[in-house]
């Protein structure tokens, strides 16, 4: 198997199974997207597929903007700690262990993503 059609075929099982999830999840929180997803088992299996994926495709877009978001607006940790610090009076404001844990968790993730991508990059220039 050609190593950009096991690429594919995994992402496409990715994309799959995130739909999937996804209208599950909307089946347990809307009847009405219960009732219009038992009505789309009628449909082929290839149909299905192609939905579920589409919906994973989307979900996936919608999670990386998410991220993105979230990554561009550091030290934004929501309403309870705008709260604390409006109500502080000190100059400095409160530092957060957990902050610079989750910074160095994101930095470590990001590492080992960048060796997968050269390992995987490396695996496809050899074949």
């Amino acid at each position: 198997m050609d190593s950009n059609n096991l690429v594919q075929f995994l992402q496409t099982g990715f994309h799959v199974s995130l739909g999937a999830t996804t209208a599950l999840i909307e089946s347990l929180q809307d009847p009405q997207k219960r009732e219009e997803n038992f009505s789309q088992l009628n449909s082929s299996f290839d149909q299905q597929l192609a939905t579920l994926e589409e919906k994973g495709k989307i979900t996936e877009q919608e999670a990386r903007s998410y991220i993105e978001s979230m990554w561009t607006q550091p030290n934004n940790s929501g309403s309870s700690a705008s709260a604390d610090t409006a109500t502080n009076t000190s100059a400095t404001p409160p530092t957060s262990t957990a902050t610079a844990n989750t910074q160095q968790e994101i930095e470590e993730l990001t590492a080992q993503i960048a060796a997968l991508r050269a390992e995987l990059e490396q695996l496809r220039q050899s074949e």
